[in-house]
């Protein structure tokens, strides 16, 4: 199917598409228990996409009941890692054939621009489950280095049953980045897609199925986060939750794992990462670049993304200029336009939300020097256009909470220690990024900041070879990368007594 610009709205794309609407359970597709069903609404234009089905409490316990049985069959938990790696990388496949659905499926669901559904998300997500399948023959288990009279084997296990638990800024995205390191360990996964955005990872279900994965696997369980995700919280046969999504909720999947079965918990949570522009930098314009693509793309709705731009006063007035010229041309448009930077916010709930933050700031004596409405009001969907405040104080609300929307404040500083000290001035710690051409301001600005990742003359740089991962109330545990694995898996010692002589000595003297 070929992306075009022939789709002007969702009901377009529409004609070319075959939705998936129910939940995934034990390998079909089955209605919710209660019959009830939640409407999938498009931000590009507000109109209805379809009823997809409201899982609830009920839905769940099928759904874990199903992955418990595949995980104690062993069927997929004991496959040769040679066998796993093959079905892993049909799924990888199976995502690329159909790139051009699941691009369009996340745009229509999600708003953000066709082009960048079509060349990041999707490519991401298959390079992903392809990286996790080529890991499964290439992960040993170790040997301690106990007395010779001992021989002790430390096996790397599944957990077991897998809640993962994932928004709606880059559905299939954070769908693989959950499912490529629980698959590849073993693990029998329960994927709840955020209610706002779960077409995409519904139709990966059945692609998962096509390409091998035994019934019970991989589920998917649309809901709302209330019901369903409580219920996968709440569930004392699930073994473990992974989580990406704002820190109320991380806070709350805590809650229930303390009041439930004491579940492992990995969490990847809220943002307010700093963005440090100091007086050596050389290359202004690159870090200005940076700076408005760093908060702008994909419509600010980025839990790393670089809201707070720190920017030394003495090159302060020069850069921020440059800051607002780029932003100034970036402007939203219809998602389904190959040619549009700027997507529509998920939804009316979130456009206001954004709206909301930008009237604070206001009120709290910052200064709006771009942008701060919404736009493109005769789409009927929800678009606000990049906005940039000046005279924050770091201390103000709209630089202290996660905005998760195209929102810049910009705070000034007069020395390297000012700028780490308001870097750290946050609950968060999940990024951060410093422009200079001084490896000794580089080195002690990565050394003190307090972020998960920190990036020195880029900004959200990344690969799937990198962890990715926060401090403090950003969470913990690092999604991507070898150590992911981590999450997913658990040692088990087996100690072997070796003994010194003939196992029967008076049968040996015969």
């Amino acid at each position: 199917m070929a992306v075009a610009p022939a789709y002007q709205t969702p009901a377009d794309a529409l004609r070319d598409l075959s939705l998936r609407t129910q939940a995934f359970i034990d390998g079909r597709y089955v209605d919710s228990a209660s019959g009830r069903t939640f409407e999938c609404i498009s931000p590009c234009d507000g109109s209805q996409l379809g009823s997809i089905a409201a899982c609830d409490a009920v839905d769940v316990d099928r759904a874990v009941a199903a992955a418990r049985r595949a995980f104690e069959s062993r069927v997929w938990a004991s496959a040769a890692p040679r066998e796993r790696k093959r079905i892993l990388l049909r799924f990888a496949e199976l995502i690329e054939a159909n790139l051009d659905e699941l691009a369009l499926l996340e745009t229509i669901d999600m708003g953000k621009p066709i082009t960048n559904s079509r060349t990041s998300d999707v490519p991401g997500a298959v390079r992903c489950i392809a990286y996790y399948a080529e890991a499964v023959d290439k992960i040993y288990d170790e040997i301690a280095p106990t007395a010779n009279t001992d021989l002790v084997l430390l096996r790397r296990e599944p957990l077991g049953v897998v809640g993962a638990i994932i928004p709606w800024n880059f559905p299939l995205l954070m769908a693989a980045w959950k499912l490529g390191p629980a698959l590849a360990a073993g693990n029998s996964v329960i994927l709840k897609p955020a209610e706002q955005s779960p077409l995409s990872a519904l139709r990966i279900a059945e692609l998962g199925s096509e390409a091998g994965l035994p019934d019970g696997v991989l589920q998917v369980i649309p809901g709302f986060g209330e019901t369903a995700g409580r219920a996968i919280g709440m569930h004392s046969d699930v073994d473990m939750v992974t989580f990406t999504g704002s820190t109320e909720v991380g806070k709350l999947l805590l809650q229930y794992a303390g009041l439930s079965n004491m579940k492992r918990t990995a969490l990847e949570c809220g943002g307010k990462s700093p963005h440090i522009i100091t007086r050596d930098c050389a290359d202004l314009d690159g870090a200005a670049h940076a700076a408005a693509w760093g908060i702008f793309y994909n419509q600010g709705e980025v839990c790393n993304a670089g809201s707070r731009l720190l920017v030394d006063e003495a090159i302060a007035p020069e850069f921020l200029q440059k800051v607002v010229d780029i932003s100034s041309a970036i402007t939203p448009g219809n998602p389904l336009d190959p040619k549009t930077e700027m997507g529509a916010l998920v939804d009316r709930q979130q456009m206001n939300r954004v709206l909301s933050y930008i009237e604070t700031g206001v009120r709290e004596g910052a200064t709006v020097t771009l942008g701060g409405h919404a736009r493109l009001e005769e789409l009927g969907g929800y678009y606000v256009e990049p906005t940039i405040f000046g005279d924050v104080k770091n201390h103000m609300t709209i630089a202290q909470e996660e905005i998760f929307g195209p929102v810049l404040t910009t705070i000034p500083f007069s020395d390297l220690a000012h700028a780490i000290a308001i870097a750290n001035e946050t609950i968060y710690g999940l990024a951060a990024a410093i422009w200079t051409d001084d490896v000794n301001v580089a080195h002690k600005a990565a050394r003190d900041i307090r972020a998960g990742v920190v990036w020195i003359n880029t900004f959200d740089s990344g690969d799937i070879s990198s962890p990715f991962g926060g401090f403090k109330q950003s969470g913990y545990g690092r999604d991507k990368s070898l150590h992911a694995l981590d999450k997913y898996t658990d040692w088990k010692a087996i100690w072997l007594r070796l003994r010194e002589g003939p196992a029967n000595p008076e049968r040996s003297a015969k």
